[in-house]
């Protein structure tokens, strides 16, 4: 009875202040009456409303001064990882093994996601090239289209051979937003690619993404010893990286169009890492995904020719990259990693081949590049 006496008894009024309208009074004096918390305006600082907000069990909702990084992974974290039908562009270059290619080409029809597969013949001999001409066209699997054989008059290499096949895809209106280029002869896991795009639906930002070869290494580019590997951070999922596998990783569309494709001056070997760091440089993102598995069984090349490659290109990669002064140092290490091979047989690569080294480090001080030498290939 007290209480409702209490609540239905006549509400006195406070005077009205100067400043205060009649209704905020009343309204406070109600509430009070009726036991319920004022209503009467305060002034707080933003660390005095936090503290009241917490001393009633109530969440903080203080808003939060986010990073564009914070904001990109708040976005990748939510985007939708579903793939629609939107097909996938291959390029697979191709050289006198034209089995081991038809068994590649089965293992693309197995991903998960439509897959129009384009082959670039870099003037094999007539019999291989007859039986790629015979056999490709019926190569079963979730292929968009049939495959496409384009057949090429002289031995491009693999970057010049590669553009071929890129150059067109670029062109077609109703081309692919992913295009993949790999070997011949790698053999992907079912769904690696699909488990690739999916990644890269969730990175809008992602220009090149790579395979996982299997070696539990991640891929750096030093400004003295040019492109060499170090031990991987995860094991599963994205993992940023200097430059791509070759053996196998898809490119962007947009990303492609602003850096341009693989710079044909070095014909084979360091392409890859001259197009991730033209790539990272423009903005782009470049990484892998551990678990989307891709193995090439056979790796091939006479040890001078590739020797040759390799030390001729990383000179090219250093000095157009990092400068004149990154390369002299370059090129004063591989002297020396000559010379240390010739007296000690024992610590030498699996490839070397001092004259070969020695010849390609003369062939980039008189800027000659492009296809090898005909005697070493």
């Amino acid at each position: 009875r007290a209480s409702a006496r209490r609540v239905l008894s006549p509400v006195r009024y406070p005077k009205r202040r100067k400043g205060v309208s009649f209704r905020t009074l009343r309204t406070g004096a109600t509430l009070r009456a009726t036991g319920a918390a004022s209503c009467r305006p305060t002034h707080r600082t933003a660390d005095g409303l936090a503290a009241a907000r917490l001393g009633a069990g109530a969440a903080v909702c203080r808003p939060t001064h986010r990073t564009a990084d914070d904001l990109a992974a708040a976005r990748r974290r939510y985007a939708p990882s579903v793939v629609g039908i939107e097909p996938v562009e291959i390029v697979l270059i191709h050289w006198n093994e034209p089995e081991r290619l038809l068994t590649a080409a089965e293992h693309y029809g197995r991903q998960g996601v439509p897959v129009r597969l384009t082959v670039v013949d870099n003037a094999s001999e007539p019999a291989a090239l007859a039986l790629l001409r015979e056999r490709l066209p019926g190569v079963r699997g979730e292929f968009d289209r049939a495959p496409v054989l384009l057949e090429q008059r002289s031995n491009l290499g693999w970057g010049p051979g590669l553009n071929v096949g890129l150059r067109r895809w670029l062109d077609d209106p109703d081309g692919s937003e992913w295009c993949g280029v790999a070997p011949h002869d790698a053999l992907v896991a079912d769904g690696c690619l699909r488990r690739i795009v999916e990644e890269g639906a969730r990175r809008t930002e992602a220009g090149l993404i790579s395979a996982d070869v299997g070696d539990g290494m991640t891929t750096v580019i030093d400004r003295a010893f040019g492109p060499v590997i170090v031990p991987a951070r995860v094991t599963s999922g994205w993992e940023p990286m200097d430059y791509p596998h070759g053996t196998l990783f898809l490119a962007r569309r947009t990303c492609l169009t602003e850096i341009g494709l693989f710079d044909e001056r070095y014909f084979a070997y360091c392409e890859e890492a001259d197009l991730g760091e033209r790539a990272r440089r423009a903005g782009w993102e470049v990484g892998i995904v551990r678990g989307a598995d891709v193995r090439n069984p056979v790796t091939s090349g006479h040890i001078a020719l590739v020797d040759y490659l390799e030390e001729r290109n990383t000179l090219l990669l250093v000095r157009d990259n990092f400068g004149r002064w990154p390369a002299a140092v370059r090129l004063a290490l591989g002297l020396w990693m000559v010379a240390k091979g010739w007296r000690r047989p024992d610590r030498r690569r699996d490839i070397y081949d001092a004259r070969a080294r020695l010849r390609a480090m003369a062939d980039h001080l008189r800027g000659r590049y492009g296809p090898p030498p005909d005697d070493l290939r």
